[in-house]
């Protein structure tokens, strides 16, 4: 693996307006350590395929190979691009392109080297580069003078190299989960086969794997103004731990009872809802609980410490959105008791993603905010 094909930077589905300025979290450990640890145990089949170039065009031309949108866009050269073509038709081994196959809709992934993707693709087409703004720039050979095929374009190709480029193979290893009977592998493997030198935040990973309605319904609720206010940031989060929290909250909100680690059932729902079949309820569910926390308690009211604390976001949020037609004059002083008690401040600060604690911290928070049993 190259480092270029390995370098990688946020997908496109996140607004414009991002910066390079990060949103300031509390530092917990126990959640860096939910996010770098507790690995499952797999059992997973990885199997070869020899896709020639005709066939490997076709699939992505019909959808059935994809490139993750947070993956770096096509940045080879055409002397680059052209090398590898020419490795081609000189009959010469090129690197093998890594693929994950997905369950159920067997979609395959492509996990590292979609530079040498998309290079053969867009010869085959003549089109080097994606289209901009109407305007493509065919794609010609620019190889050392004496090669023959300096200069020519696809179909200026002799027939036989024509067909000898067409029928020539790019070997993929395919992966796919065989147990337990879900996809968690697939974060843990782009992780581990496409990060290079940038280590991806999980909601990185998760944005790529998990496109669809759903994501965009993430991005679109993290420009809302009163949840940049609640946060204190402006601008969304250049590595997606805004997105990330709103994705926490509608998991503990109508996901399944959570289970650890956080960075697993985190993935699980954004995979169940991955086709934004309850946007709509998300949507209403999250703006009416957060134009409500930031109503009755200010802005940046979860940055107890240094900077958000992401337990105290999640225990309070869900507490909010249980009981939206109690909010009074006395919430804020119920808030800032809570805040203030040993046994919150264990849980907030200890064990946070254990399934004890989120339980535990969730409870207390309603009890004290809203005095329920």
């Amino acid at each position: 693996m190259t480092s270029q094909e390995n370098t990688v930077q946020i997908g496109s589905n996140v607004d414009p307006a991002v910066t390079d300025e990060e949103l300031e979290l509390e530092s917990i450990q126990s959640e860096k350590d939910d996010e770098e640890g507790g690995l499952a145990t797999y059992e997973m089949q990885s199997y070869p395929a020899d896709f020639t170039l005709e066939v490997l065009e076709t699939k992505f031309k019909n959808g059935d190979i994809r490139i993750p949108d947070i993956q770096r866009k096509y940045v080879w050269s055409l002397p680059q691009a052209s090398r590898l073509i020419e490795s081609f038709l000189l009959g010469l081994p090129v690197p093998s392109i890594f693929l994950y196959e997905e369950k159920g809709t067997g979609q395959l992934l492509v996990v590292d080297g979609q530079q040498r993707m998309r290079s053969v693709v867009y010869f085959l087409r003549e089109s080097f580069g994606e289209e901009k703004k109407g305007k493509t720039t065919v794609f010609r050979l620019k190889l050392s003078a004496k090669s023959p095929w300096n200069g020519k374009k696809y179909s200026d190709l002799a027939e036989d190299d024509q067909r000898r480029l067409r029928n020539s193979v790019l070997r993929a290893f395919i992966m796919r989960q065989l147990n337990p009977e879900d996809q968690t592998s697939i974060q843990h493997v782009f992780e581990r086969l496409n990060t290079g030198g940038t280590q991806l935040t999980p909601q990185e990973v998760r944005n790529c794997i998990y496109d669809g309605p759903f994501n965009r319904c993430l991005h679109e609720l993290n420009v809302d103004e009163s949840w940049r206010l609640v946060l204190g940031k402006k601008a969304p989060d250049r590595r997606q731990k805004d997105v990330e929290l709103i994705l926490r909250f509608l998991a503990l909100r109508f996901g399944q009872p959570y289970t650890e680690p956080m960075k697993e059932y985190l993935g699980k729902f954004m995979a169940k809802e991955r086709k934004g079949g309850r946007n709509e309820e998300f949507k209403r569910e999250f703006l009416d609980t957060i134009t409500s926390v930031l109503e009755a308690l200010g802005e940046k009211p979860f940055h107890i410490k240094a900077g958000l604390n992401v337990a105290v976001f999640d225990s309070v949020a869900l507490a909010f959105a249980k009981h939206k037609g109690q909010i009074g004059p006395q919430i804020r002083s119920r808030f800032e008791a809570l805040t203030k008690r040993g046994d919150y401040s264990v849980l907030i600060s200890q064990a946070t993603t254990s399934v004890r604690n989120v339980t535990d911290r969730m409870k207390l928070a309603e009890h004290v905010i809203f005095e329920t049993e």
